[in-house]
């Protein structure tokens, strides 16, 4: 600056025009004043924030869906123990036709019961078995075969009617809509399944001369899919019901989660043995404990051929089998219970562990008297049940130690 006031003081002096001054840069135009935000963020940051308050997040299902499936999963525990009295009281095929609505009513005069006697006179299980049966002895029977299915069919009703009433009120989120949509064909499945089962009873044999039964094989699949009913029902109502807990993934934890898994599965698979038991009466070959008769093992156990049909055709191998299931799901449990001692675990999850504990022991005891005392009605029941309360526990505790989403 001082440079260009000494060059124009010069020009003056010899008289030249002064340079016309450089034009000033344009100010730089002013900012707009910012609209006012109430609050909220400019809007290039404001965008994500609008996207998420819009999107809609999943609601959880109100506690009335899991007591619900409770309810029925208590239901299908009752029409087991109710089937399996049914069976043990060889009432199972009193019943010689199916109807789902007009079986409802059951005969009322003198004349309907004689003509329900007569169509029963002409099956199998009559000649061979109950030739010697009287009008009251096969009441008592039908009276038994008829309480398990009216309580099948309330067993569907219970399902479908509530799963319908959730559905239309939008309390299903889309993955348990499809975990109820199973439930409900798989319960109506079941129906179909047991008079198919039934069927297989009261075909005329005229090779046989055995005790006319239904086929193992149906049996087992008639059980087989109750308890996967049962299974399902109870693991998503304690899901819905119980709260997680925020365990550390830890390698013992990790361990002890997979030992719960395989224990609840050899569980399953022992109860699911207990069908071909009671399908060929194998209970009643060897009642001695811990070996069977004389020796440990038993000389006609793989006495059919091929070696395959032992397995399940045979009542000593099915029973054979049927023990070291049974032992075997005993170890297991009471390995699982030392091993979780080892891993610090909420109060919840100790109880759930202890009671499996405690009803795999009760189920043991269960086991060996029925074996003992003949196959006694009440104590074999008995046992049927504590299979069942021998899952729940099982499963319970692999509620307890569910892995928390993240």
């Amino acid at each position: 600056m001082l440079r260009a006031a000494r060059g124009g003081a010069r020009r003056l002096l010899r008289g030249g025009p002064a340079p016309a001054p450089a034009p000033a840069p344009a100010p730089a135009p002013a900012p707009a004043p910012a609209a006012p935000t109430h609050g909220r963020l400019p809007p290039p940051l404001c965008l994500p924030r609008r996207l998420l308050q819009q999107a809609p997040q999943p609601a959880a299902p109100p506690p009335a869906v899991g007591r619900w499936l409770l309810v029925c999963s208590g239901a299908v525990a009752g029409a087991v123990v109710l089937g399996g009295v049914t069976r043990l009281t060889e009432s199972g095929l009193s019943m010689v036709d199916w109807h789902l609505v007009k079986e409802m009513k059951p005969p009322r005069t003198q004349q309907e019961w004689e003509a329900e006697f007569q169509k029963y006179q002409q099956f199998p299980e009559f000649k061979i078995l109950n030739h010697d049966m009287t009008l009251p002895e096969f009441k008592f029977i039908w009276y038994m075969e008829y309480s398990h299915r009216m309580w099948g069919r309330a067993v569907g009703l219970a399902y479908l009617l509530p799963a319908a009433y959730f559905w239309r009120r939008g309390c299903l989120s889309p993955p348990l809509k499809g975990r109820v949509v199973a439930l409900c064909a798989l319960v109506c499945f079941q129906g179909l399944l047991g008079w198919y089962m039934v069927k297989s009873g009261l075909e005329e044999k005229p090779d046989s001369y055995d005790i006319p039964r239904v086929s193992q094989y149906r049996l087992a699949a008639h059980l087989g899919s109750a308890l996967l009913l049962y299974s399902a029902s109870l693991w998503t109502g304690l899901t819905l019901l119980l709260p997680q807990h925020k365990l550390p993934e830890t390698k013992q934890l990790l361990r002890l989660r997979q030992y719960a898994h395989g224990t609840t599965a050899l569980i399953f698979l022992t109860a699911l043995s207990g069908a071909f038991v009671a399908g060929l009466d194998a209970g009643l070959v060897y009642n001695s404990f811990p070996k069977m008769g004389e020796r440990w093992i038993p000389d006609d156990l793989l006495a059919f051929s091929p070696v395959l049909r032992n397995i399940f055709e045979n009542p000593t191998t099915v029973q054979f089998d049927h023990r070291i299931l049974g032992i075997a799901s005993i170890t297991a449990v009471t390995a699982l219970y030392f091993f979780s001692r080892r891993i610090p675990l909420p109060r919840r999850t100790r109880m759930a562990v202890t009671s499996l504990l405690a009803v795999a022991c009760m189920q043991v005891g269960l086991g060996i008297s029925t074996l003992l005392l003949y196959v006694p009605t009440p104590v074999a029941a008995t046992h049927q049940s504590g299979s069942l309360a021998l899952l729940s526990m099982a499963l319970w505790l692999m509620s307890e130690l569910r892995r928390v989403p993240k």
